[in-house]
């Protein structure tokens, strides 16, 4: 007896344009096409204006040129100026290694278009002479900018023992030794009425200050500032009067004796 075979049912295929996922995916793939092409290449997003404030030595156009060029990114055979795209972290880094007399940046997009700037310069507060030329620092020791003048009202720092090859943006002087010079110059100032004029940094603990007298202070840059002026304080008083002083070629102050010499 033969068994029933039920006939072998043979499936078309399904066009590919009748596959429901097909047309979503294609949907989502042109979705996500025109959005980036808006938000990255459309004119709308493109930036055009930058503006810059904060900047005083730093021209306007300097700074707006370098961010020009960094702004526009290009892809292929593709550029864009999309403010979506701007890497702010990159143009940063780049526009503080290009004018190192600027200590800081800071970016806002402002939408669609506008990009805004704000930028804060160093402010001197003290020469570094390491050898012939001489550069103005900032409070945190980075040398920013050649100083032509000499004499100013900034104190003159001479590194005697120190890296005398540097570029500008680097830190040349290390900022603790920096505030203890700058203490130094208002103490004696303040409290002696005496004018410093050279700071000569011997090492990282020795600090040789030439006065208006012409006769040196010797300090102990790692011991304590106010205890040292208390002791130049009391040998100015007791053993070294005013008429001597033209004679004076140093007082020490670096150990618990105070040491002082004629010329």
């Amino acid at each position: 007896m033969r068994r029933y075979r039920k006939p072998h049912k043979i499936r078309r295929k399904t066009s590919v344009f009748k596959n429901r996922y097909f047309w979503l995916s294609l949907l989502v793939l042109l979705i996500f096409g025109s959005s980036s092409y808006f938000l990255f290449f459309s004119d709308f997003f493109q930036v055009k204006e930058i503006n810059i404030s904060g900047n005083q030595k730093i021209t306007t156009d300097n700074i707006k040129n370098e961010m020009n060029s960094l702004v526009t990114r290009n892809f292929i055979s593709f550029s864009s100026r999309s403010i979506f795209l701007t890497n702010f972290h990159n143009i940063n880094s780049e526009i503080l290694k290009k004018f190192p007399q600027l200590a800081s940046i800071n970016f806002k997009r402002d939408f669609p278009n506008r990009i805004v700037v704000e930028a804060e310069e160093r402010k001197p507060v003290a020469v570094f002479c390491p050898s012939v030329d001489c550069f103005s620092i900032d409070k945190e020791g980075i040398a920013f900018e050649r100083n032509e003048v000499i004499f100013s009202d900034f104190p003159r720092i001479n590194n005697i023992d120190g890296k005398n090859s540097f570029s500008l943006g680097e830190n040349v002087i290390d900022e603790n030794i920096l505030n203890f010079i700058l203490d130094v110059k208002n103490g004696l100032n303040e409290k002696l009425k005496i004018t410093a004029e050279v700071f000569n940094l011997i090492s990282a603990q020795r600090l040789n200050v030439k006065t208006k007298g012409k006769w040196d202070v010797y300090f102990n840059v790692k011991g304590d500032l106010n205890w040292q002026l208390e002791k130049l304080i009391l040998v100015l008083e007791k053993e070294i009067p005013p008429e001597k002083r033209k004679d004076l070629d140093y007082i020490d102050l670096r150990f618990t004796r105070v040491y002082f010499k004629y010329r």
